[in-house]
């Protein structure tokens, strides 16, 4: 194996050791809010908690090697893009509309902080600079809004029946839908200007790659 892949290989485990954890910490803490089937269901309608989670799924995937066709599906670069692209929404919006609204303290702190930072920074790093670029195409940045948008039609329908929202500004009952789905457009318009950054990204470090060789 090259070095530079048995470094990435090496890294993979790293952000692998630590979204797992974060994720069942988080589950920890939340499974103790209600009944466990509507507590399970809760925390996987946060965006958050889905985006760490594909993350950890990438990781763990790379970390683990095999020819498994799920695995070889989570080691293809699109997914690892719209890891990369999902991950650093999820820290861009908490850090700008969301972390001023609550204080979290102790194990919550250290999951929030993870989950929302440390995670993200791990992630974007290890695709950014140990995984090989060149592949990525325009219309991938098109195909990634298939990721949020299944999750607020996910939420819109959830909602519904519950009338529950997990962010403040995708809540129907206080906000109403007119406004709630300028929202969820703007968010989808951050998705595709990210997504195309991403992609030029990965052209731009394709092609130094092939001018080194």
């Amino acid at each position: 194996m090259p070095p530079r892949a048995a470094v990435s290989n090496l890294f993979a485990v790293v952000v692998a050791a630590v979204a797992w954890p974060t994720l069942l910490l988080q589950y920890w803490l939340t499974v103790w809010s209600g009944p466990l089937g509507e507590v399970t269901v809760r925390y996987f309608s946060f965006f958050t908690i889905l985006s760490n989670l594909l993350v950890a799924l990438v990781a763990a995937a790379a970390a683990t090697g095999g020819n498994w066709a799920p695995l070889r599906f989570l080691r293809g670069p699109r997914v690892r893009g719209l890891a990369a692209l999902s991950i650093t929404v999820t820290c861009a919006i908490y850090a700008t509309l969301l972390q001023s609204l609550w204080h979290p303290l102790g194990p919550q702190l250290v999951a929030d902080r993870s989950l929302h930072y440390v995670v993200p920074a791990l992630y974007v790093f290890w695709w950014a600079v140990l995984l090989p670029h060149g592949t990525l195409v325009w219309r991938d940045a098109l195909r990634w809004l298939g990721f949020p948008l299944l999750f607020a039609v996910w939420t819109f329908l959830r909602g519904a029946i519950v009338h529950e929202y997990p962010y403040p500004f995708m809540d129907v009952n206080r906000l109403g839908y007119p406004t709630v789905l300028l929202n969820a457009a703007l968010v989808g318009l951050l998705f595709l200007v990210l997504g195309l950054g991403f992609v030029t990204l990965d052209r731009a470090l394709g092609r130094r790659t092939a001018a080194v060789r």
